[in-house]
């Protein structure tokens, strides 16, 4: 134990406090507490908290909260030295030798969770509408930063504390508190199923942001209570009778209405007071599915429902998978009462499964959020119910740390805000994160101030500055997976974007330079090039340079269609040289074999495209699909050289195809397409993306075995969301 000092005078509210901390504790671990309290009144002594109250006072505040959990030693221990890390000189060793540590990870990780009061306290400030996100990320990034999920409820007790100091201290820093409680803290309580700790954040926040309100409706409560409670203990009974009567085991009480609950209700449906039914409520809690349906006629049959205030979630559970049958009825004297029906399974799932109440609370409707995330909050909160079944502390821990949200970290940009991460993400991902400019720009970064390697694996918590040029690139390093600069695939296809729009950039300026060589040769400088492009068969001048600059079209074909009109000879592509042979040919050309053959590049025909075949002059027979623009030209001109042509054996084989998707632009439109291609295992060779004015054009070549896989990629393809159009080029 830690040495201490016990003599120290201890006021009645200490020791009353202190003999409720004992209470069905072991003597080792009530001698713990008492140790505890003693160290906590040697450093805290008469100091204050922010919010003017003594730290000591604080501290056992929290610490019988923590005890109205029934939370372990170790909790109540936490809590009495909440602020040790801040008043304790070698807090941690001092802890762990004299507590253990589990006591120490507690504290630590409660000094953890104060730095993020800044973010907290600047979230609420700005209000629900403009940072519904942010303060839903921050609700993560709680539970995300913390080994042991009592270092939550410990900042929860903290905070009712708080609220309950403040009651009769009105003014900014009461309505702060209760602005970021109301946005941040009661969700967490709701979600972790914390009921009466969420049921008090959500009553006092409320009381101190809409005093009137709140004043209204708990005088309206309040000139009924003595009545409306004899009416539910009455109810009760009768139901009680009634079921034993009936054969139907069944637990039956009242349910408590909360004011702040009142109000959302009055809202959320605008009605009156006098129109929420389930001010006066119970629950009835039976064996099994039959019995539900036998207590609701049961309750039908002593009060007269109330139209359209059935609801059977048995037969239709909502999208949440909750399950339960709701009513309301009337007395003979016109009051109302809502019933709640279900099984204990039911029940259990409610509340400790993925049915819980905030998925349908909080949000109206079936929350959107990814599984693995509420699957885990579901496992968080099996883990509260079960804590009196685990005796060993550190057995809960280990069940805490299997169900930590570790497939996500949660860093902060030097303004405080919250970006959540993939783990093992590291500074460029973050970079890119923001703003693919600042990516592209990142040279350096700090974390938590200090310069850091750009590879660097980011953790919880840690505050990132990214040190930029005013213009530049990535470095093709980057996209190097042995160096570890980038975990994120869309920061990795930024990058691969950058370099493609940079060769492309180079091919444009180099194409555009030899076009102008050349019409400055045949004295055509006036010539028009987006005439000129479209007597080659081509889209734009773009098309024409890059085609120049590929290889693709040859001077000659330019003088011919400079001097010949709208049939000139269009380009021979120059594609994968292949030869047929006997017994293994991928094409086989009509009465003649063993030739060199080439799969033309402007139309990239695949089996079973009906295809035909163009004899070059040197390079073989080039094949194209039989509508091919491009052959339709070159076949007018010379009929001579057109030969037949058919798919030979293809086993095995695959071919080059352009894809043209047409889409209005969003982030995460090219991840979402290139999750599709690669989800069918479809390997991209090139790809190339236009925006402008808020409509998306992306051009991608890839290789298919036939045009039955192309069919189905196509159908997939127009399923992404935003996409308007997607064929084949």
């Amino acid at each position: 134990m830690v040495s201490v000092v016990h003599s120290l005078q201890q006021s009645d509210g200490e020791a009353a406090a202190l003999s409720q901390l004992r209470l069905g504790m072991s003597d080792a671990a009530a001698g713990r507490i008492v140790d505890a309290l003693a160290l906590a009144r040697e450093a805290y002594g008469e100091k204050l908290l922010g919010t003017g109250e003594p730290i000591l006072q604080h501290a056992l505040g929290m610490a019988l909260i923590v005890a109205s959990l029934d939370l372990d030693a170790d909790a109540r221990v936490a809590a009495l030295l909440f602020a040790a890390s801040d008043h304790v000189e070698d807090c941690a060793g001092r802890l762990k030798v004299g507590y253990g540590d589990t006591v120490a990870g507690l504290v630590a990780g409660l000094h953890r969770l104060g730095s993020l009061r800044p973010l907290t306290r600047a979230a609420a400030a700005e209000g629900v509408a403009g940072v519904k996100a942010q303060t839903e990320i921050l609700r993560k990034m709680l539970l995300a930063m913390v080994d042991d999920i009592r270092v939550v409820l410990l900042r929860l007790a903290s905070r009712v504390q708080t609220l309950r100091f403040l009651n009769n201290r009105p003014g900014a820093v009461r309505e702060e508190m209760a602005q970021e409680s109301q946005l941040i803290y009661a969700p967490l309580a709701n979600r972790l199923g914390i009921w009466h700790v969420k049921w008090e954040l959500e009553d006092l926040s409320f009381r101190y942001l809409e005093p009137e309100t709140y004043k209204r409706i708990a005088t309206m409560l309040d000139e009924k209570r003595s009545e409306r409670e004899a009416f539910i203990a009455a109810a009760v009974a009768r139901l009680q009778a009634e079921m034993a009567a009936a054969g139907v085991h069944a637990e039956v009480y009242g349910r408590p209405k909360h004011i702040y609950s009142i109000w959302n209700k009055m809202r959320g449906k605008d009605i009156d007071f006098a129109e929420v039914y389930d001010v006066r409520a119970v629950r009835i809690i039976v064996d099994d599915i039959k019995d539900c349906y036998t207590a609701l006629g049961i309750v039908h049959h002593l009060w007269q429902p109330i139209h359209g205030e059935f609801d059977d979630y048995i037969s239709h559970p909502k999208g949440n998978f909750y399950r339960s049958l709701h009513t309301a009825v009337e007395d003979e004297g016109g009051r109302s009462l809502e019933v709640q029906i279900r099984t204990r399974e039911m029940h259990e799932h409610a509340e400790l499964g993925v049915a819980a109440h905030w998925r349908y609370k909080e949000a109206g409707s079936p929350a959107k959020a990814g599984g693995a995330y509420e699957n885990k909050i579901s496992w968080l909160r099996q883990l509260l119910s079960w804590r009196d079944e685990i005796a060993d502390s550190a057995e809960w821990v280990q069940q805490f740390k299997r169900a930590a949200l570790d497939d996500t970290i949660y860093v902060l940009t030097p303004q405080d805000k919250v970006i959540d991460l993939p783990r093992g993400a590291t500074p460029l991902d973050f970079a890119y994160r923001l703003h693919t400019d600042l990516g592209h720009r990142c040279r350096g970064a700090k974390v938590d101030g200090h310069m850091v390697s750009l590879n660097t694996p980011l953790q919880n918590g840690q505050r990132v500055e990214i040190v930029s040029i005013r213009s530049g690139g990535p470095s093709r390093d980057w996209l190097n997976p042995a160096q570890g600069y980038l975990a994120t695939p869309r920061a990795r296809a930024k990058v691969k974007q950058w370099f493609a729009a940079q060769d492309e950039a180079e091919q444009l300026a180099q194409g555009r330079s030899l076009v102008t060589r050349e019409l400055q040769r045949e004295g055509r400088t006036q010539a028009s090039l987006d005439e000129l492009a479209a007597k080659l068969g081509l889209k734009s001048a773009e098309a024409l340079f890059l085609g120049v600059a590929r290889g693709e079209v040859g001077m000659r074909a330019i003088d011919t269609a400079l001097r010949g009109g709208a049939e000139a000879l269009a380009p021979e592509p120059e594609i994968l040289m292949r030869k047929s042979r006997a017994g293994d040919s991928r094409i086989l050309v009509v009465g003649v074999d063993k030739l060199l053959t080439q799969m033309g590049k402007c139309c990239k025909p695949m089996p079973p495209d009906a295809i035909t075949g163009f004899v070059t002059r040197g390079k073989g027979i080039s094949i194209h699909r039989v509508e091919c623009v491009n052959y339709r030209n070159m076949a007018a001109r010379n009929p001579e050289r057109v030969i037949g042509a058919e798919w030979g054996e293809q086993a095995g084989a695959i071919y080059p195809v352009d894809l043209v998707v047409d889409a209005a632009d969003r982030q995460g439109l090219l991840r979402d397409i290139s999750d599709v291609l690669s989800r069918e295992k479809i390997n991209v060779t090139a790809v190339r993306t236009r925006s402008r004015a808020g409509s998306a054009r992306m051009s991608f070549v890839v290789e298919l075995p036939g045009t039955e896989i192309l069919a189905r990629v196509l159908s997939l393809l127009h399923e992404v969301p935003g996409v308007v159009r997607a064929t084949r080029g």
